[in-house]
């Protein structure tokens, strides 16, 4: 498949990978070629092994998207930096634990519904529990802050 910053990457299933379309659960078969997906799992190189594969809605956007004054990215639209929303008080670049599983998962599907179009190379929990999701691949927003339930907070 191609992600949204144009690479070419290879995902491999595997029995426990589970699939969603909207808030259901899906089938790989309920998949179809060129609908935008999420792919979370673990990667080596320019392979993932998919844990999760979830249909992202059409409109680059969803319900948890609608955090007051996300700021949609838009590609090779130059900007400054900017700072949205609440970034926790205590943030510090390097600071935090980098996280991978369910809680990193949602957090990255979290930020990915709110700011589509970048590519998240890790999850980082901090003290407060909140995450930090790094975005990659964009020229705004490089970090992506969710609280413990999920929601996009701020982003700078």
């Amino acid at each position: 498949m191609t992600t949204s910053a144009g690479v070419q990457v290879t995902v491999n299933e595997v029995s426990s990978t589970s699939y969603q379309k909207g808030t259901s659960s899906a089938s790989a078969s309920a998949i179809t070629t060129g609908e935008p997906v999420l792919v979370l799992g673990t990667t080596s190189g320019m392979t993932i092994t998919a844990t999760q594969v979830v249909v992202q809605p059409t409109g680059g956007g969803s319900a948890t998207s609608s955090a007051a004054g996300v700021v949609p990215f838009q590609r090779g639209s130059p900007t400054n930096s900017k700072q949205v929303g609440q970034i926790p008080p205590s943030y510090r670049q390097g600071s935090g634990t980098i996280v991978s599983g369910t809680g990193a998962n949602k957090a990255t599907e979290a930020a990915l519904a709110a700011y589509p179009g970048g590519v998240v190379d890790r999850v980082v929990k901090l003290s407060n529990g909140d995450y930090e999701v790094h975005n990659i691949g964009v020229n705004w927003p490089h970090h992506i802050f969710v609280n413990q339930d999920f929601k996009v907070v701020g982003a700078d």
